[in-house]
């Protein structure tokens, strides 16, 4: 299981609106621009799944006659990064541009001395275009900046309205938030009105374990490290009783055992195998991809509601890097300050709900305002429900095994869950596997 935050079903959701979006002269800042330079240049990029720039590179070509980009996208945030590591090893074949995945930031910071401090090439000058949270994620200790901020990842709740009404439930977005309890929400109250939809229908109420657990650690003020860089998973107190949530959930048969990254082909969105769905900003994209991978549309009835179990969360959020081995850093610093501008974070915004980090951007009319998204998850206002859940968002440490914690300890004890093995059970194996990786 790979709780990678990106995913290639989501290839038909290239945004129709972010193409109309960039026809109207979507220009960068001043100081992005690549140089006087008439050198012919050539910059790879390498990113994951949707992060909503396809786009705009052919745009920058077209602004800068000298630079060519070649662009390659990686199915998955956990391929990315296993392909990111062996390079890193190799110490050859990273881009000159490398996005990275709020995940690996403890990797990354162990070794932030092989990335670009882009204070070099102008960062400090538009260092405020960025909530301080994002901009202190891309700092290393030694106060370099070597990652410009695209896409944080606040949640709020997809559901299904059609479903809902049938088991008797509220299906308008705002009665959902106040079913949930609104600012109160808690996962208690969720896992309660899943039993109550269980009861009412006979069908799951969540896709899988796997992405509530995700859910659950990202809201705690430490996860699977303490604040002071330690693994603290086995005698977290913390941890173990939102563990204890989940198991009870999947033992009420709340969780619908689906394949992450798969469901189906997308079927399992379209045929009421789930009526709920973790959604960070990027997420939305996912859902009405793979609805339309399954033949489905706006129709199906998916909805997106200004709550979330737990309060505030942020999942995921990437960030555009220049590894030292690039032999065009300062070209390579301008794509990434270009791509990563109000401007373009809107267009990504509304290629893939990509929520930006760009303070500008959040309230910008291309967020706020009408686009596919919106229209497919029955014109809910997307990018003022995602302001709204970005609020109180607290950045969690990540340390260096974080992304590995993730997928390969508590990967296969959810799938456990959700296959009946008890809670304890599952999480003793959990345990074990942590012990046996030996991990820092």
């Amino acid at each position: 299981m790979k709780l990678s935050r990106r995913t290639t079903a989501v290839a038909a959701v290239a945004g129709v609106a972010a193409i109309a979006l960039l026809a109207t002269g979507c220009s960068s800042s001043g100081d992005s621009g690549s140089g006087s330079s008439d050198e012919k240049v050539e910059l790879t990029v390498t990113t994951f799944g949707t992060m909503g720039l396809d786009d705009l590179y052919k745009q920058y070509e077209d602004e800068n006659p000298n630079i060519t980009i070649k662009a390659t996208n990686i199915d998955t945030g956990g391929n990315a990064l296993t392909d990111w590591k062996t390079k890193q090893a190799a110490g050859s074949g990273l881009p000159d541009v490398q996005a990275v995945e709020e995940g690996w930031l403890g990797q990354v910071q162990a070794v932030s001395d092989s990335f670009t401090d882009l204070t070099e090439y102008g960062a400090n000058d538009i260092k405020d275009r960025w909530v301080d949270w994002k901009l202190k994620q891309g700092t290393d200790k030694d106060g370099r900046i070597i990652g410009y901020g695209t896409d944080i990842g606040p949640e709020g709740l997809c559901y299904n309205s059609k479903l809902f009404e049938a088991a008797g439930l509220p299906g308008d977005r705002e009665s959902v938030a106040k079913l949930f309890g609104g600012e109160n929400a808690t996962w208690d109250d969720f896992f309660k009105i899943g039993e109550q939809y269980k009861a009412a229908t006979g069908k799951a109420f969540y896709d899988q374990s796997g992405f509530v657990w995700n859910a659950m650690v990202n809201q705690l003020p430490e996860g699977y490290y303490s604040s002071d860089g330690k693994i603290d998973v086995e005698d977290n107190a913390d941890l173990k009783a939102q563990w204890d949530k989940l198991a009870g959930g999947a033992a009420a048969g709340l969780s619908s055992g689906q394949a992450q990254w798969d469901w189906g082909k997308g079927k399992a969105f379209t045929d009421g195998s789930f009526a709920t769905f973790m959604c960070p900003g990027w997420m939305l994209g996912v859902v009405k991809g793979q609805v339309e991978s399954a033949g489905g549309d706006a129709t199906t009835g998916w909805d997106f509601a200004d709550v979330f179990p737990g309060g505030p969360a942020n999942w995921g959020g990437t960030f555009l890097t220049v590894p030292t081995t690039s032999k065009h850093p300062k070209e390579a610093a301008a794509l990434a300050a270009y791509l990563t501008d109000a401007k373009s974070a809107v267009a990504a915004f509304q290629a893939a709900g990509t929520f930006p980090s760009v303070i500008e951007a959040q309230t910008d009319p291309g967020v706020t305002g009408e686009s596919d998204l919106t229209k497919f998850f029955n014109n809910a206002p997307i990018g003022e429900i995602l302001g709204s859940r970005a609020k109180g968002v607290v950045a969690q440490y990540k340390g260096p095994n974080d992304s590995v914690i993730q997928e390969q300890v508590f990967g296969p004890a959810t799938q456990s869950l959700d296959k009946g093995t008890s809670g304890d059970d599952a999480w003793d194996e959990a345990i074990t596997t942590l012990n046996s990786l030996d991990l820092k």
